[in-house]
């Protein structure tokens, strides 16, 4: 486990330091570090670059990669089906509508409400699709069921906005919908860093009840886990964290996806060794994603939730051709 988790810090670490280094102005390896000692030889415009541009927006993927990927790894055990992600809870369709909302019915909206806007559609919808599964009780499917519903219906209106709203606002929230992280600064880091601690930690705590309601709710019932009570808690978790990531970075898709099951893969099937290598295997993604979409098509820059995209479809594509034989 250590050296799982070790080996994918070194590599997140060197991502980090790539994305430090290249970009529109690449700097040396040589240049970098003096940047980051802060040498006498370092250029004010270098610094500017490192500490003020790019480590931001660094600090931003990695948090955000890592809310998305443990936010996903609940959603997988909850739902206990692998093509489970938190846009199941309609965390990405209330987001966005909630967004588009704000941009297109309001008058020049500040910047500040969009990332609240966010947030709130995300909670809204996931507190509807929790309330309206609940019939004596909760399971998966009725909840994955009504998540589906209330995400179309939530895309519906979306759509419906884009269509009559005015052309500039309607491109202003496509770029958010896009999902970047590129107006990232301290204050957002430092916030959403704050935000994720609690969250986090709870969600580490609660991997053996992850454990537990992975085998079923019968299973679970009949070695005394109380499941509608732990469900509830961990869509709560689950919102709370992917929620803060989408209304910090906007709509990044697939991590959730994509990240749990590498981390399954590598490290077994106990949540609390899964849970800090998804984690870190989200940050890679997000950290991985931003950095191409810098350098892939520069000096223009892709936003990372398209590069993940790009990246998370063939991957939901194999994971339904390995379960092409499977019933119910």
């Amino acid at each position: 486990m250590m050296r799982l988790a070790t080996l994918l810090a070194v590599l997140l670490a060197g991502l980090v330091a790539a994305s430090l280094a290249f970009g529109d102005i690449s700097l040396s390896w040589r240049e970098l570090m003096e940047t980051i000692a802060g040498s006498a030889d370092a250029t004010p415009q270098n610094g500017m670059i490192v500490f003020d541009l790019r480590l931001p927006r660094i600090l931003l993927a990695l948090l955000v990669g890592a809310a998305l990927a443990t936010a996903g790894t609940i959603a997988l055990a909850i739902m206990r089906n692998p093509l489970a992600e938190p846009g199941v809870l309609g965390i990405n369709s209330g987001a966005a509508a909630a967004v588009m909302g704000v941009i297109v019915l309001m008058q020049e909206p500040p910047v500040a409400l969009l990332p609240l806007a966010g947030f709130l559609g995300a909670a809204i919808m996931a507190a509807a699709v929790y309330l309206l599964s609940w019939q004596r009780g909760t399971s998966s499917l009725r909840i994955i069921l009504i998540g589906i519903g209330l995400g179309s219906l939530a895309s519906a209106a979306t759509t419906f906005l884009s269509a009559f709203g005015e052309i500039g606002d309607v491109q202003r929230a496509m770029i958010w919908l896009a999902g970047s992280v590129y107006e990232a600064d301290m204050v957002k880091v430092r916030l959403l860093f704050f935000w994720l601690l609690v969250p986090l930690a709870l969600a580490w705590m609660s991997a053996g009840e992850l454990d537990l309601i992975r085998f079923g709710d019968n299973a679970a019932r009949s070695l005394g886990q109380r499941v509608d009570l732990v469900r509830g808690l961990m869509i709560v978790l689950c919102t709370l964290l992917s929620g803060a990531a989408v209304a910090a970075a906007g709509l990044i898709g697939f991590v959730g996806l994509v990240a749990p099951h590498i981390a399954s893969r590598l490290a077994g099937p106990s949540h609390a060794r899964i849970l800090p290598i998804a984690a870190l295997s989200g940050a890679i993604l997000v950290v991985a994603s931003d950095l191409l979409g810098r350098l892939v098509i520069a000096p223009a820059q892709l936003p990372a939730g398209i590069v993940t995209g790009l990246i998370g479809a063939p991957f939901f594509a194999y994971l339904l051709w390995g379960r092409r034989h499977v019933r119910g």
